[in-house]
């Protein structure tokens, strides 16, 4: 990310679908295809993890840090081969536009995965399924359990399934691998696809000279085959419960801090496993994406650990974590170490000697740019040094129109329009914004879809510390067909960032 360059941030959950939640299929080659118009290099994306509809259906809680939310996987893909017929998705419930109705889209998805099974069964062996099934055992032999276990046990937590599965019995795990041995060959059926269809996308998104950008959440949720199958690795006690939190302290978005619930790391115990688990995650991400972002970058050097149980993060107390040792092993993997460090909010001066050290962009983004004197603030476009990743906003952000319209105050507003030199307006100030980004120092320019399209709030994707309403917005296609793709491809070519 050393030239200038830019993109767009659209998970793949916001493509149009005509099944209700965005996939792997045709309209995300149609969207690589529109980027590439827009002579844009990068394709920014979230967690693609599965998630769980009672976590909101938040990509950042996943039952596993290494498996496909199976949600993304194309129907109309299955249709051409074979393993689905017309009968089959039709017909398609009547979904709501422009919101995610997750239990309507997991429902009639599922329907059509047990059909797709079913005809996988009886066709003859194939080999690039035992193929990618030998080389995921790792992960994908015990996430397909995990996911067996929780049906079996009315998706009740593991850590009150049966004691002897609790504590992972061999013999308890080998009778229920027995057991369950037709469910856990749907989820590794599932994975497969899934893994083989992003692994296509992929390809033609790189064809066309489109690099993915990932997304790595620093913590993983609780009740997941990774804490289940690594209970070592995380602060438990006893009774395998937390005996303490992840969470972040008071910020920009909240006054008492987040507890985010997620159990934290037993760092010395990583340590002297050479960071295997991490070292595995990485270069499972890394054959992913082409980049990837690491969520709460800061968690790496000293994190904010919530005693178990507090209603809110303000007794939270900063711990150290073992950065360099495990930045070193990550070095090992990639040298060049393509990572993007999420340092937004209360960034102390240890955390920005370690991004220093290793060379890694930081994020800038532009809605935080007026909150202060424009002269001296991090994130005017003046201030912004090369080797940063510039956002008007991101998936936590409201877009810039919503922004100006219901969050910015008066003196920002003020502070806004000195900066630019006219009055602006909610419908005109997106793309004053998106100019703004792109003439900035920074290499790298990361544009919402939502902000092209100067849509407003109601287009939010997530308003942190809330958990209802979230991650549902999804993209129309007469949306996509209002965007100006030839102002978007002419400011990337003035400003030196085109392909």
């Amino acid at each position: 990310m050393k030239r200038r360059a830019s993109g767009v941030l659209l998970h793949i959950s916001s493509l149009p679908s005509r099944y209700g939640i965005g996939d792997f299929g045709r309209p995300a080659y149609e969207f690589v295809d529109l980027l590439r118009k827009m002579k844009q290099s990068y394709w920014q994306i979230l967690p693609l993890t599965p998630t769980e509809r009672s976590c909101g259906s938040s990509p950042y809680y996943s039952t596993s840090a290494f498996a496909f939310n199976p949600m993304f996987i194309g129907l109309d893909f299955l249709l051409e081969k074979g393993l689905l017929q017309q009968a089959d998705v039709d017909p398609a419930p009547e979904f709501q536009k422009n919101i995610i109705d997750f239990n309507a889209v997991a429902s009639y998805k599922e329907r059509c995965f047990h059909a797709a099974f079913c005809r996988f069964k009886e066709e003859k062996e194939d080999r690039d399924y035992a193929r990618f099934c030998e080389a995921n055992a790792g992960w994908l032999d015990t996430y397909a359990l995990f996911r067996s276990l929780k049906s079996r046990f009315n998706n009740a937590g593991w850590m009150d399934w049966p004691a002897e599965f609790v504590t992972r019995d061999p013999d308890a795990l080998a009778r229920a691998e027995h057991d369950l041995a037709e469910p856990i060959e749907l989820h590794r059926f599932l994975q497969f696809i899934a893994a083989g269809q992003w692994d296509a996308l992929k390809t033609y998104a790189n064809q066309n000279g489109v690099h993915i950008i990932g997304d790595i959440p620093l913590y993983v949720e609780y009740d997941s085959a990774d804490v289940w199958a690594n209970q070592g690795n995380y602060k438990l006690d006893e009774r395998r419960r937390p005996l303490a939190v992840a969470g972040v302290p008071p910020d920009y978005f909240s006054k008492t801090g987040q507890v985010w619930g997620n159990p934290v790391y037993r760092w010395e115990v990583m340590k002297d496993n050479k960071f295997d688990w991490w070292v595995r995650r990485i270069s499972h991400n890394l054959k992913l994406f082409d980049i990837v972002r690491i969520d709460h970058f800061r968690g790496l050097v000293a994190y904010w650990e919530v005693p178990a149980g507090a209603e809110s993060a303000i007794k939270g107390e900063w711990v150290e974590a073992p950065a360099v040792d495990f930045l070193n092993a990550l070095l090992k993997i990639d040298p060049f170490l393509p990572v993007i460090a999420e340092d937004l909010g209360l960034i102390t001066p240890d955390v920005r000697e370690i991004i220093r050290r290793y060379d890694l962009p930081g994020m800038k983004v532009l809605q935080f740019a007026f909150d202060s004197d424009t002269a001296t603030n991090p994130y005017v476009p003046h201030n912004v040094n090369a080797n940063s990743v510039m956002y008007t906003g991101t998936h936590d952000n409201n877009s810039v129109k919503g922004w100006f319209e219901h969050d910015a105050g008066a003196e920002t507003k003020h502070r806004l329009r000195e900066y630019l030199g006219r009055e602006v307006t909610p419908d005109s100030l997106p793309w004053e914004m998106i100019r703004l980004a792109m003439m900035s120092t920074a290499n790298t320019v990361i544009i919402p879809m939502q902000d092209l399209l100067c849509l407003g709030s109601e287009a939010r994707m997530n308003t942190p510390s809330t958990t209802e309403g979230n991650w549902r917005w999804q993209l129309s296609g007469e949306q996509l067909n209002t965007l100006d793709v030839e102002r978007v491809a002419r400011m990337t070519e003035i400003y030196g960032r085109s392909q």
